[in-house]
């Protein structure tokens, strides 16, 4: 973790209250955004961690995650799902999420570009 992570004692305490497996999804989400997107903030949102990718982003400028007790939840945005529809297929995705079953390995390059995509769209 950079210096540059503003880290959320609140999102530490949503990670830490997780069963070990979805704990370490979720840490893996966590670092993927980071690094995606230096600088990022991180609050609660509807009671799940959530990531600005902007100053003061309220929820169309954050990332959000989620943990489950067979996935954890990613929930990038609409726009960022229909454009990763055929990178999604093998998982459950709707509208603006998409579940990461505990069982299978989290695709950290895909989470990333979806990141840095979503990123571009704000900034662009």
């Amino acid at each position: 973790m950079g210096s540059d992570v503003s880290r959320s004692k609140e999102v530490d305490a949503y990670i830490a209250t997780q069963p070990p497996e979805t704990r370490r999804a979720l840490e893996e989400l966590r670092s993927c955004i980071w690094q995606a997107a230096p600088g990022v903030s991180e609050l609660m949102n509807y009671n799940i961690p959530a990531f600005a990718l902007a100053k003061g982003g309220k929820r169309d400028k954050q990332v959000m995650i989620a943990g489950y007790p067979k996935h954890v939840g990613f929930y990038p945005h609409p726009d960022v799902i229909d454009a990763f529809v055929d990178r999604l297929a093998g998982y459950k995705f709707a509208k603006g999420s998409v579940q990461f079953p505990l069982n299978k390995p989290i695709p950290k390059a895909l989470v990333i570009e979806m990141v840095k995509l979503r990123l571009s769209q704000l900034q662009g």
